[in-house]
């Protein structure tokens, strides 16, 4: 199966974006993907913001993106956008890091206000970044995601269900078969 780079673009270690997409990567791992967390947040301040592009983290991270089939793009959105730790990595990645990718961009945020981010702020970016196929992306309110001490993840139904079609729909495009169970 495909290799699927799972970037998290939240600057908070409690992230409701961080948690849900580590619920959806064990789903892709169960469709037969092998799946690597990126974590931006753990990249030193200091790679990203001086962008020094010979950081041994922003190498790492620049690796992994050519490494991988697919990517899955999830950050929180702050005043209808991105996160800005997701922008300064993207702004230090090769121009075109995504060429020949997959990409499923996930969005999570308090307003129904920011659903149009993915499409008006995320994927343009994306798109120049040269991704082949840009699946349906989906925005899930903070509400509907329920965080536990154990650090796993409830997600409200109806919530669950759309998520579980993009994901699926992002399984087919890299050639998967998508588990007919629904993810919880």
């Amino acid at each position: 199966m495909a290799t699927v780079l799972s970037v998290s673009g939240s600057p908070s270690t409690s992230s409701r974006t961080n948690r849900l997409l580590r619920h959806l990567d064990r789903r892709l791992t169960a469709q037969g993907h092998d799946v690597v967390a990126l974590d931006v947040r753990t990249i030193p301040a200091e790679a990203l913001l001086g962008a020094d592009f010979r950081h041994p983290a922003i190498v790492e991270a620049t690796e992994l993106f050519a490494s991988a089939d697919g990517v899955v793009v999830g950050t929180p959105v702050y005043k209808a956008s991105y996160s800005g730790v997701l922008k300064a990595l993207l702004d230090l990645l090769p121009q075109y890091a995504l060429t020949g990718k997959t990409v499923l961009p996930l969005a999570t945020g308090g307003s129904t206000a920011h659903v149009l981010a993915i499409d008006y702020a995320l994927r343009p970016v994306l798109n120049s970044m040269g991704a082949a196929h840009i699946v349906q992306g989906w925005f899930t309110l903070d509400k509907d995601i329920t965080a536990h001490d154990d650090g796993s993840v409830t997600v409200a139904p109806a919530a669950g269900e759309a998520l579980t079609q993009v994901v699926d729909q992002f399984s087919l495009a890299l050639g998967g078969t998508p588990r007919l169970a629904a993810a919880s």
